[in-house]
């Protein structure tokens, strides 16, 4: 399955609006063909947004193919159910033309999701042509759902509520009978069913939703609840699910990995965790994703920084390294104590990935603030950062401070920190030419590309394989030298005989 995806972090909400200017009367959007995922009904599944979507997509496959339901193209679909993201504008734009591009009068289109939760009865107003709009509170049932939208049973368009004393979708809400059901050529996570919808070595692994933050550009907490950590026998079950189909990367995902373990009253759950995964037969790379920088404990950083088979890679929620305007956005740090940060993981890992994303224009930020986030990005050598305008955010507290720029100089402003990242992002593959890295192959044929270990999948650049490729086939690891680079992307020649 082909998705678009938006991998703004869980606290990365920075574009504004509600559903004004997304949808254009009259206007259809192009063709399903960036679509993929398949199912008697016949379902296809389209999932925007982030990898924590990724996850649900998969437990609601699951969930539909025990209540007799397949999974299958768009083309063959009774249903087509669109997993909207809502995070950045033009995820919600995405979400809104996937929307229109899947109604057919042959077929029906349900919207659930963030946009859909966060949005509810307001989308299903704006935009007619939807069948149903289901919030977070129906995947547990979404069999009984899909089977009123086939059979013409109106369903009352979700109306949202403000979450953050609720508990999230997953994995509180799963219930516990799905564990024990069976279906003949299918397979099962073990809590829930889940069915993978990609052929993919790679897999997400979601430690725990929710987010219990209060930053003050941010509206996630408000549509995807409290912060609960899945307990860790639970996620190595699932560790070792995934890797009996197939998966050698582990991606951990949530709002906030760096919390996991203190709703559990062990705030060192996820340093304990996270070598028992790497021991999981068949799993060789662990990554983490979406680290907070304030909870980003020395102990965890050894454990992240020096385990074999987790690799050294930080996604780091800076969002800027002013101290006034962290201060702000209700966050800690500063320019000297990210650098200070960013220098203990590369005295434990040299050659560690280090990447973050950037919110530029926040209110009340002056020239002298953005001169400090270039100071710090130049100084910091991180190997991947995301540039995002301001904008403002339904329902935030962000939403009423003073000191909003004009939209025009944001944009002039993202543009000129955009530049300088590009720039800095080069300087840093063409630090690694020479470098020994190990390469995940996602690619074969004419051409062999992967990834090394400093490079998520989809945001952080790929490696392209030269020299001994014949035969390499994707899912293999192989062992290569770094030789050119082309922005964050990386060349390397194979060393002959290294695959495995």
């Amino acid at each position: 399955m082909i998705h678009a995806r938006y991998h703004a972090s869980a606290d990365k909400s920075v574009a504004g609006g509600g559903l004004v200017g997304w949808i254009i009367p009259g206007r259809r959007a192009g063709s399903l063909s960036h679509v993929s995922v398949q199912q008697p009904g016949n379902v296809a599944i389209v999932t925007l947004g982030c990898a924590r979507n990724e996850v649900d997509s998969e437990e609601l496959a699951g969930t539909l193919v025990a209540k007799g339901w397949q999974v299958t193209d768009a083309e063959a679909a009774d249903v087509v159910l669109v997993n909207t993201c809502g995070f950045i504008e033009s995820a919600k734009k995405d979400s809104i033309d996937t929307l229109l591009a899947a109604s057919d009068a042959d077929r029906k289109v349900v919207a659930v999701g963030c946009l859909a939760e966060r949005y509810g009865h307001q989308l299903a107003d704006a935009l007619p042509e939807a069948d149903a709009i289901l919030g977070f509170d129906s995947y547990a049932r979404i069999g009984e759902r899909l089977d009123d939208v086939l059979a013409g049973r109106p369903i009352a368009p979700h109306r949202p509520s403000d979450r953050r004393t609720l508990l999230p979708i997953s994995p509180a809400q799963r219930p516990a009978a799905l564990s024990e059901v069976s279906v003949p050529g299918h397979q099962w996570g073990p809590t829930a069913p889940r069915k993978r919808l990609a052929d993919s070595a790679t897999g997400y692994l979601k430690l725990a939703s929710g987010c219990d933050r209060r930053c003050t550009f941010c509206a996630i907490p408000s549509f995807r609840g409290a912060f609960v950590s899945r307990p860790s026998a639970e996620v190595l079950a699932e560790a070792r699910w995934l890797a009996g189909q197939g998966v050698r990367e582990l991606v951990l995902v949530s709002e906030n990995s760096t919390s996991y373990g203190k709703d559990l009253g062990d705030l060192r759950s996820l340093e304990k965790l996270l070598p028992q995964l790497a021991a999981v037969d068949g799993i060789d790379w662990v990554r983490v994703s979406y680290l907070q920088p304030a909870e980003l404990r020395p102990t965890l950083l050894d454990v992240l920084g020096g385990t074999p088979g987790v690799l050294p890679y930080f996604d780091l929620s800076f969002q800027h390294a002013a101290a006034p305007v962290l201060r702000r956005m209700k966050r800690f740090g500063s320019t000297e104590a990210f650098l200070d940060l960013i220098a203990g993981a590369r005295a434990l890992a040299p050659a560690a990935g280090i990447r973050s994303n950037f919110i530029v224009g926040f209110p009340g930020e002056t020239e002298d603030d953005l001169a400090e986030l270039e100071r710090f990005l130049t100084l910091g050598r991180l190997d991947v950062m995301g540039i995002f305008g301001y904008s403002d955010e339904d329902g935030t507290e962000a939403e009423q401070l003073p000191g909003k720029l004009p939209a025009d100089e944001v944009a002039d402003r993202v543009a000129r920190v955009s530049a300088l990242a590009e720039e800095l992002m080069s300087q840093r593959a063409e630090d690694r030419i020479a470098e020994q890295v190990e390469v995940l192959v996602e690619q074969d044929g004419a051409e062999v590309v992967g990834r090394a270990g400093h490079q998520a999948p989809e945001t952080d650049g790929a490696v392209t394989l030269v020299g001994a490729v014949s035969g390499l086939r994707a899912g293999q690891l192989v062992r290569a030298v770094v030789v050119d680079s082309d922005g964050a992307d990386l060349v390397a020649e194979v060393q002959p005989g290294s695959e495995r």
